[in-house]
């Protein structure tokens, strides 16, 4: 028999083991936080990875009003939204949203870099955004997540 000893084993819900962590937003760049948590909201850090399944871990952002961007973006980067109604094209900047809610803006990178499907939709709700150090997880015992990224200029 020339079969290979072992198979490949595909996880899925059931078999997914999901562990918390919590990273401190304060003085990252909102690109390289935002990359680095949607690997880990993916599970594409765990050797058990699998495309379709959801098999990434949960994550708490704390201070996610310091949340730095390069250069001029905070002033000069386009977010547009549409109403849905003829001329509803809206659109506004970091500086006008971060008035408003500071934590829609790494809401809005981490969701543009998971999959634009039902599964990106499901991986988003395993983020927790908070404004401040203080978040209701605790009891979770979250460990905590260092990303090595260039400070902001």
């Amino acid at each position: 028999m020339n079969t290979p000893s072992y198979k490949t084993l595909s996880a899925s819900k059931e078999t997914v083991k999901k562990d918390w962590f919590i990273v401190d937003a304060d003085n990252q760049v909102v690109g390289r936080l935002a990359s680095e948590v949607a690997k880990i909201l993916r599970g594409k850090h765990k050797a058990s990875y699998t495309p379709h399944v959801d098999c990434g871990d949960q994550v708490i952002i704390i201070n996610a009003e310091n949340a730095k961007f390069t250069g001029k973006k905070f002033t000069d980067k386009t977010y547009v939204r549409h109403t849905g109604f003829p001329g509803g094209q809206r659109f506004s900047t970091p500086e006008k949203v971060a008035q408003k809610d500071p934590t829609r803006i790494l809401m809005h990178a981490i969701k543009g870099m998971l999959p634009k499907n039902k599964l990106g939709d499901l991986l988003l709700t395993n983020v927790f955004i908070y404004i401040g150090t203080k978040h209701p997880h605790e009891a979770q015992q979250p460990k905590e997540l260092k990303f090595n990224s260039k400070q902001p200029s």
